[in-house]
């Protein structure tokens, strides 16, 4: 009996000797791996270090045809032939529309008859016929004058010596009177025929360039009868189609073209970002502002643009000016009409802080981001953000070069709690990402970009 409570009492010893063991085993654990007995929490890091940046700033963009053309009748007539389809690529000079071409031949051949006519008539007065028929019958009359007079001379002298008779001396002054007056009276038509004679040439001259407008007219109606591209491009809908009839005072065009190897994009700056602009360009202005263009899926447009105008008004409504920009595109991808964003540098800094912007929070306002000590230990610390660079964002205070910033993990880690912290590796499609344009106060999207 004795022996058996003595077993007993080693026993229960040896259990409560393991147990305390056991228990002071876990005490030591905890304490090694932290509270709760769990690992430490893995997280992510990386190393701040000054980098040179160019600040980008994004504008809510549209692309427009600045050169389009619209494509209208000069005269009426009938549809014929439309030798192409919406979508096409015209080239200058191409034909688009034909008419019937019948009534303005016609018009053609008569204008011509009636030019070869007028050109008759004109040869005809510079002739002047009747003139040279006038002065002819001025000169037979100056001779018979002449021999009434050598008539009358010749017989005073044998009137008076009695050599001849007084009646053949008054016949032959009767014969001289009658001369005269003849002479006189066709000097007169001679003059009158000279006055009818020029008039009719002037006359029938400014029928000969009358005739020469209408012929003409005639020829550029039938000119006209047949439309062509006055430019180069990208040919829309035809609004009126084979059969139609057109009228050169219709208010729709019959299409339009819109030239594509350059396209123009215009978009909007506050007034302080035009003054920022400005500012800018006056610091070289030689040197234009290279633009980049993100396309409505998030592409980019592989060739960079450059600003043409700038508006000479700010809108009231809206507060923002209006600039306009180029873009070539040979491949004729960009269309007008579509919308996008212009990346357009706005600053250039030197030895910038940049922090992922997944490693900040948002803590009721204030941007918030955790750092290591040289123990490991979790740091809490509020920073000011500024302009977004890609998938960055530009601290301006609160973070300096050489501080390790907690990317990844974040949700694990817990101020004053040791992490075990390893190298984080950016994602390069993330990186590369660039950030959502912000509506401005003038109505602009802005953002900031690479």
């Amino acid at each position: 009996m004795i022996h058996r409570k003595w077993l007993l009492r080693v026993s229960i010893a040896a259990m409560l000797s393991a147990f305390y063991l056991a228990l002071q085993g876990c005490s030591s654990a905890g304490q090694a791996a932290g509270p709760g007995g769990m690992p430490p929490a893995a997280v992510s890091t990386i190393r701040l270090a000054p980098q040179d940046v160019t600040v980008m700033q994004e504008f809510a963009a549209q692309t427009f045809a600045r050169d389009m053309v619209e494509v209208r009748a000069r005269v009426d007539g009938y549809l014929e032939k439309r030798p192409f389809e919406a979508g096409d690529d015209v080239k200058e000079g191409q034909v688009l529309y034909v008419m019937d071409l019948r009534p303005y031949q016609a018009a053609v051949t008569k204008a011509r008859a009636d030019l070869a006519q007028s050109r008759a008539n004109a040869e005809f007065a510079v002739r002047q016929v009747s003139l040279l028929q006038a002065k002819a019958n001025l000169l037979q009359a100056k001779a018979n004058l002449l021999k009434a007079t050598q008539d009358v001379e010749r017989l005073r002298p044998l009137v008076a010596q009695d050599a001849a008779s007084r009646q053949d001396l008054d016949n032959a002054a009767a014969a001289l009177d009658a001369n005269q007056a003849n002479v006189k009276a066709l000097e007169a038509g001679v003059e009158q025929t000279e006055l009818t004679n020029k008039a009719q040439i002037e006359t029938t001259a400014a029928q000969v360039k009358a005739n020469e407008a209408n012929l003409k007219t005639a020829e550029l109606n039938l000119e006209y009868a047949t439309i062509r591209s006055p430019i180069a491009g990208r040919i829309g809908d035809s609004t009126v189609q084979v059969g139609g009839l057109v009228r050169a005072t219709a208010q729709t065009p019959l299409t339009t073209i819109a030239p594509l190897d350059v396209i123009w994009v215009r978009f909007q700056l506050s007034e302080a970002e035009y003054f920022e602009y400005d500012k800018r360009r006056g610091e070289s202005p030689t040197k234009s502002v290279p633009l980049t263009l993100v396309l409505a899926n998030g592409a980019v447009h592989p060739y960079p643009g450059r600003i043409q105008n700038v508006n000479n008004q700010v809108d009231t409504r809206t507060g923002t000016l209006e600039l306009q920009a180029t873009f070539p595109n040979p491949g004729r991808v960009l269309l007008p009409g579509q919308f996008g964003r212009i990346r357009m540098p706005v600053e250039h800094r030197s030895n910038a802080i940049l922090i992922p912007q997944i490693a900040v929070t948002d803590r009721q306002g204030v941007s918030t981001v955790l750092t290591l000590s040289a123990e490991k230990k979790v740091q809490l610390r509020n920073i000011v953000t500024g302009a977004r660079v890609g998938s960055d964002f530009l601290v301006t205070q609160g973070l300096k070069a050489g501080d390790e910033l907690i990317v990844e993990g974040i949700q694990k880690a817990r101020p004053g709690a040791v992490v075990a912290p390893s190298p984080y590796q950016a994602d390069a499609s993330l990186a590369a990402q660039p950030a959502p344009a912000k509506p401005n106060p003038g109505g602009a999207a802005k953002a900031g970009a690479e």
